[in-house]
């Protein structure tokens, strides 16, 4: 049996950049999966949860591939936190998060789809533990006014602009970028696929 179809149910240029970097070919086939009514006991729960949605709806049109859905959140005091709707709310998030420590949790959900059903899911989250810096007023208004900030959970990329303003992280950095590798090759091996047979 030849190399299976990889299919990244994310439409995240971090993630599908990471798999590249490390050997995959991924097809990218983002989610029309509908998050917002979704809710969860605990926001790490609630990663795993949206990761899980992502993947099922799109593994619902495959035939024969391994589908990867991931999705990340930044928990503060409690509080799970996405992309921000506005330039002004990244303005608050930036006030909260400045001089403190939030967690990041990705979850990650692996399908293994043949013969157009799912015949296995795993769902993990992997949680990294973030450092962050204290902007100053001006530096958070040129990092909002990138857009940066707009489109990443948490309001801060560690591989971007943002990187700039994290003094450091707890765990590993591929969670914080959206897909942890290590994680991943786990998952892959309760389904019976080993990473290396994977690479490109």
């Amino acid at each position: 049996m030849g190399r299976r179809r990889f299919v990244l149910a994310s439409a995240s240029p971090a993630r599908r950049r990471l798999l590249e970097s490390a050997g995959l070919a991924p097809e990218v086939l983002p989610s029309d999966f509908d998050e917002s009514s979704l809710t969860a006991p605990t926001p790490r729960a609630l990663a795993g949860e949206l990761a899980a949605g992502k993947a099922r709806a799109v593994a619902a049109r495959e035939r024969d591939s391994l589908v990867l859905g991931c999705d990340s959140l930044l928990e503060l005091d409690g509080v799970a936190y996405g992309k921000p709707d506005s330039p002004e709310q990244a303005r608050e998030r930036w006030k909260m998060m400045a001089g403190r420590s939030g967690i990041l949790h990705t979850g990650h959900c692996l399908l293994d789809v043949r013969a157009g059903r799912p015949i296995r899911e795993v769902v993990e989250t992997a949680s990294t533990t973030v450092h962050f810096g204290r902007p100053d007023d001006a530096e958070v208004e040129a990092y909002v006014g990138s857009g940066e900030p707009l489109a990443v959970a948490g309001a801060f990329t560690l591989d971007g602009l943002g990187g700039w303003f994290v003094t450091g992280i707890e765990g590993d950095h591929g969670t914080v970028l959206g897909l942890s590798l290590p994680l991943l090759r786990r998952m892959l091996g309760l389904v019976g696929v080993r990473v290396t047979d994977l690479w490109a």
